[in-house]
């Protein structure tokens, strides 16, 4: 669509959105410099967007719908007509809130930003990011880092831990100095700039060789409850903080469901839950708590599983794998049973914009056939199931 429209109330509303992490500019056909910013979490925010003294200025206003239409279109006036006479809107702006540090700004970031938009496990992600690599520019002027700073800084973090890591670090950055760009404390994002460096896939999971001894390691663990949740891990392929915080609410042992209602993607996820998993919590309903997995910490269910991989790991004989690595593995042995890509992905929970509008026409049973399939195999290579009890592979392949 094009990005001039008539703003009203139904075509605001209306507006698509972005990708994950993006942006959409929309302009008023009716009000010079007058802007809309479509962020893909939902939020319209308007603002005027003219060059003033030289330098191009983005003026925030407020968000909509709490900011009317009327309401920003007569504020754009006033913005406007302070350009006409050679005046910086922004200037004083930033003269009353004074020249802040990174510090400073990431406290309003974290408070203004990301706790309304983030979810808790993000949160504690961005802050360590911070508090591991971003807290060197904690002292600087918001207006004083430099593409060349944050250049400087993914290639310092590379090396320090990984490609990967200085990538997700900058992706943080670029986030909350975006975020400073909207709010009039910078013209331009510096971290945008930063190539990022090219990502190797991880791509290991248990072999089949491999499964019998894992298997036995895992029987003959003596904390049942890390045996059990490393189990879930990989009959289910659901993530490690998502099985970590299991509630007894969230599962219907009769129709043999796992229902997480805030998983990574963000979209509700309704986990097939095969006769072994069935079993293994039946036993475990008899522990009195709302999770499945309780714990002593402040979360109240078991929170650190590291301890318990390694003793597990050097009991089965087996290097290099990782707690994710049982995420990859069902999804191996999916593809390996013959299940095509697409009933994989949402099996797993996997989402993009093109995938999805492939999954709405799917039901239940495809996905339940692919999980079966998948730890069919894992159970038969592991000695635990003599045959594959699962439902025809003809409906796992869509």
């Amino acid at each position: 669509m094009s990005n001039k429209i008539n703003f009203t109330k139904a075509n605001i509303e209306s507006l698509p959105l972005p990708d994950a992490g993006k942006r959409a500019d929309y302009w008023d056909t009716k009000k010079t410099g007058l802007a809309v910013r479509v962020a893909s979490t939902g939020v319209k925010t308007f603002c005027v967007l003219r060059k003033a003294g030289g330098k191009l200025e983005r003026v925030t206003i407020g968000k909509f719908p709490a900011v009317t239409i009327e309401q920003a279109r007569d504020k754009a006036d006033e913005v406007n007509a302070l350009i006409a006479k050679g005046e910086n809107p922004n200037d004083q702006r930033r003269r009353d809130r004074g020249e802040m540090t990174f510090a400073k700004f990431w406290l309003e970031y974290m408070e203004q930003y990301s706790k309304v938009h983030k979810k808790p496990r993000t949160i504690q992600e961005d802050e360590k990011t911070y508090k591991n690599y971003l807290f060197t520019l904690a002292t600087r002027k918001l207006s004083k880092i430099t593409k060349e700073d944050c250049k400087a800084l993914h290639r310092e973090i590379a090396k320090r831990s990984s490609g990967a890591t200085a990538n997700r670090a900058i992706a943080v950055l670029s986030g909350a100095l975006g975020f400073a760009q909207d709010e009039g404390y910078l013209t331009d994002n510096p971290a945008r700039a930063v190539k990022r460096f090219k990502e190797i896939a991880r791509d290991r999971y248990i072999q089949s060789d491999e499964m019998m001894p894992f298997w036995q390691a895992l029987l003959d663990e003596p904390n049942r409850d890390f045996a059990d949740f490393f189990m879930i891990c990989l009959l289910t392929g659901q993530r490690r903080a998502d099985v970590l915080a299991m509630r007894w609410n969230q599962i219907s042992l009769e129709r043999k469901e796992w229902r997480i209602p805030d998983p990574k993607n963000g979209e509700p996820l309704t986990v097939p839950l095969v006769a072994e998993v069935v079993s293994l919590l039946q036993a475990r309903q008899a522990k009195s708590s709302e999770w499945v997995f309780p714990g002593e910490g402040k979360t109240g269910h078991l929170a650190e599983p590291k301890t318990a991989w390694k003793r597990i790991l050097e009991r089965a004989g087996i290097a290099d794998l990782r707690i994710h690595d049982l995420r990859r593995t069902l999804g191996s042995n999916m593809a390996a049973a013959g299940v095509n890509t697409i009933t994989t992905a949402r099996a797993m929970g996997h989402k993009t914009l093109s995938m999805a509008l492939r999954y709405q026409q799917l039901g239940t049973d495809p996905r339940r056939a692919a999980i079966e399939a998948g730890a069919g195999s894992i159970l038969i290579n592991a000695g635990a199931r003599e045959t594959a009890e699962v439902i025809p592979l003809k409906q796992a392949r869509g």
